[in-house]
């Protein structure tokens, strides 16, 4: 992109040649090498033809998304990935969730990105932190019961919860001298005790905000206990969703947009809520993918045919694509899965590189394509960790040039 000097002495946009760029996010990608694959990484197990191409046609490498040895969430990852500092602009994920479920959030309201979870009422330890990974039939009822509910210590305070993914929630809390700086009940392990919430600073807003959060825990608590859905479900020996969990407390952040950081028009397919929440904070474009749940039943050749269509029609330079069942394998520690859905993300950027190549070759702009990811979930550990995450990032004309080559050496 190149610039002239107006008679202000201010630089003004002369061109816009640069190439629109297909991102392509796999949560959890990264990995450790595991016995039971022939002491091989799922992702160097997987017949993956596609990501060899780019990998072969660009520039690669490792990277830290936060900083390195950091165990980092999706959230802090994805805000930096993007360009956005979390130690100068991360305020909590609630807000991101709550966002993504489709709750709006007004200046001083606080938000919480929420499990469904299993509570021993006799003795408040949190049995599963996951009542139920499939949750999709049941999640939004119990979010109706939960949306409205009052608070008889704080009547002017506002709640509404409304159902994301799996078994995740958004709750969000408007009013008066509200605080994001409290601590949440999720003890982050199984068989652990509820948390009680507590102020992060000495302000009164904090310590106010800490004795809503607490309170809010019991009503939720009491209006799931009794539901006729967990009544049913221990009936047929199914763990109840008889507590939330309350996570990462937030506020919306205020930041610069995407655009008016990186000069990029952007927009992304992201069914999973709180990458959804943080790029709609960011000011990027959500599009609207029939068949892509954020979860294993995704439809993949749904998110390739979007981002490609809006890329290639000139709407946007940037392209967002968020794959979460990747992830989900490693959490659920399952190899052997988290291989053949890697295969599975390879045939879709097969996919998208096609479609942008067509549109190339019609003369209907340049394209380039990225694959990273934004941390490790080794499926032996279940849970995030520190390993840093491959990337790699090609001109598509060139993959696709690789690809011939390929072809011709193998005839």
């Amino acid at each position: 992109m190149t610039f002239e000097r107006s008679a202000a002495g201010k630089a003004t946009n002369r061109t816009r040649s640069m190439e629109r760029i297909a991102f392509v996010l796999i949560d959890g990608l990264a990995d450790i090498h595991i016995p039971a694959l022939g002491s091989l990484t799922p992702l160097e197990a997987a017949d993956k033809p596609t990501m060899d191409e780019v990998a072969a046609a660009g520039l690669n490498g490792l990277l830290d998304p936060v900083e390195p040895g950091l165990a980092c969430g999706s959230d802090t990852a994805h805000l930096s990935i993007f360009g956005y500092d979390p130690r100068l602009y991360y305020r909590g994920r609630g807000a991101f969730e709550s966002m993504g479920a489709g709750i709006d959030m007004a200046p001083g309201d606080i938000a919480f990105k929420c499990n469904f979870a299993t509570l021993d009422t006799a003795t408040k330890m949190v049995i599963k932190r996951r009542a139920d990974r499939h949750f999709e039939d049941v999640g939004p009822k119990l979010c109706a019961a939960l949306d409205g509910v009052k608070l008889p210590s704080f009547p002017e305070l506002v709640v509404k919860a409304k159902y994301a993914t799996e078994h995740r929630c958004g709750v969000v809390v408007s009013g008066p001298g509200l605080s994001d700086d409290v601590s949440g009940t999720d003890p982050l392990k199984d068989n652990l005790p509820l948390q009680v919430s507590t102020a992060l600073k000495s302000t009164p807003e904090a310590q106010h905000s800490a004795r809503v959060v607490n309170e809010l825990s019991a009503v939720l608590h009491s209006v799931l206990q009794d539901h006729p859905i967990n009544r049913q479900r221990v009936a047929d020996g199914s763990s109840p969703a008889n507590v939330v969990l309350l996570r990462g407390c937030g506020s919306r952040i205020a930041v610069p947009t995407f655009q008016q950081k990186h000069g990029m028009r952007a927009c992304m397919v992201a069914p999973t809520k709180i990458i959804a929440g943080l790029g709609m904070s960011l000011g990027i474009d959500r599009l609207h993918a029939p068949g892509t749940t954020g979860d294993y039943r995704t439809q993949f050749h749904i998110k390739a045919e979007k981002i490609a269509e809006a890329l290639t029609a000139g709407q946007y330079d940037f392209g967002f694509l968020h794959i979460k069942a990747v992830d989900d394998t490693g959490h659920d520690q399952q190899p052997v899965l988290k291989v053949r859905y890697l295969e599975c993300v390879d045939v879709m950027l097969r996919q998208l590189i096609r479609r942008l190549h067509e549109a190339e070759a019609a003369g209907h702009g340049r394209y380039a394509v990225c694959v990273t990811g934004d941390h490790s979930t080794p499926v032996l550990l279940g849970d995030h960790s520190h390993e840093p995450v491959p990337f790699t990032i090609a001109h598509v004309r060139h993959v696709v040039s690789i690809f011939h080559i390929w072809l011709r050496e193998t005839a």
